[in-house]
């Protein structure tokens, strides 16, 4: 087939070469012309991944309606926050293409998953699925055995990205609970940036486990309030790329919550990062639909404090180690208890 590409940061280069190595053709497109220019003369991705050569046989053009034009199928590389305007400026020229989502987030102010952002983009009647998991790109340009999972509200629309894009280093498994696949994907950002914050602080091993573990049970309990299934937060979407986030030295969201932790302020800590850190916008959306289902979300809360109201991390984590003696619940609880 032929695919069109819509964004090649780190994730969106990566993916490009996933599809080059399945045997498809790969045109691309990226925002920025200076990015273009520099991709086309040096033949990797310098600012996002260096030391990658581009995927062979790559094509590079100079806007996404020639991409798309171009292409049988879309794959939809751009942060969460840019979802709904590139959907809507390719949409007349679409026609009936599949469209494969790779943002994980929730939209700032609508609270809207991207699935949902593209439905009412593009019309509730196009294929469209979400590609999530724990991936990071870094890792998949260099041909790592890597699981994902693609999830989509028309049923054809999963197994179409599942047979796109798996091959011998990236499997590609499906899951038709849409709602608990992309809440499990953009919540673990935000626990991520909790496990960034504990490091900058020194601590170790001990909160880490704590974090990620109190931090699975907010996403699940969210989850399940919502709508979605608790075993979903326990697959690739959930527990999977919840524990590669918070650990892993490629993560942009831990990344930013060790420096959060070290005492730099995050406005100064966002203009140094290259990559987007989706956690940073999906803290805010995260907390508002925990007010807006009654769902208690005491690490969101804390993590929200400490970005945006001036919390002192330490404060922050003498209140979630202070709260209420509970029982714990393993499995989440949907009534909302912590």
């Amino acid at each position: 087939m032929r695919a069109a590409l819509l964004g090649l940061g780190s994730w969106g280069t990566a993916l490009a070469g996933r599809a080059r190595a399945a045997g498809h053709e790969v045109v691309a497109w990226t925002r920025d012309p200076e990015q273009r220019r520099r991709l086309l003369a040096e033949g990797e991705n310098a600012k996002y991944l260096p030391g990658v050569p581009l995927p062979e046989g790559l094509r590079i053009v100079d806007t996404p309606e020639e991409a798309v034009a171009e292409g049988e199928i879309v794959l939809l590389c751009v942060p969460s926050f840019a979802v709904r305007e590139t959907a809507g400026r390719v949409a007349p020229a679409l026609g009936d293409r599949m469209v494969i989502n790779a943002a994980k987030g929730l939209e700032e102010g609508t609270l809207r998953r991207p699935l949902e952002v593209l439905a009412e983009t593009l019309g509730p009647e196009r294929p469209v699925a979400s590609l999530v998991g724990p991936s990071h790109a870094e890792e998949v340009s260099r041909d790592h055995p890597t699981a994902v999972v693609a999830t989509a509200r028309r049923e054809e629309a999963a197994p179409g990205a599942q047979r796109l894009l798996s091959g011998e280093s990236f499997r590609v498994y499906t899951n038709d609970d849409t709602l608990g696949v992309e809440l499990a994907a953009a919540l673990k950002n935000v626990i991520a940036l909790a496990a960034g914050i504990a490091a900058g602080l020194g601590y170790g091993d001990n909160t880490l486990g704590a974090l990620v573990t109190r931090g699975l049970a907010e996403m699940t309990r969210l989850g399940a309030r919502l709508g979605a299934r608790p075993e979903t937060f326990y697959g690739l979407a959930g527990v999977g790329d919840l524990v590669t986030t918070c650990v892993s030295r490629h993560s942009r969201n831990r990344r930013v919550g060790e420096a959060v932790g070290r005492g730099m302020p995050l406005p100064d800590v966002l203009r140094g990062m290259t990559m987007v850190a989706e956690g940073v916008y999906t803290t805010r959306a995260a907390r508002e639909l925990g007010r807006r289902t009654g769902v208690e979300l005491p690490i969101v809360d804390r993590v929200h404090a400490v970005l945006f109201a001036g919390e002192d991390p330490r404060t922050a984590m003498r209140s979630l180690m202070t709260r209420e003696l509970k029982a714990e619940r393993p499995g989440g609880d949907s009534r909302g208890s912590r």
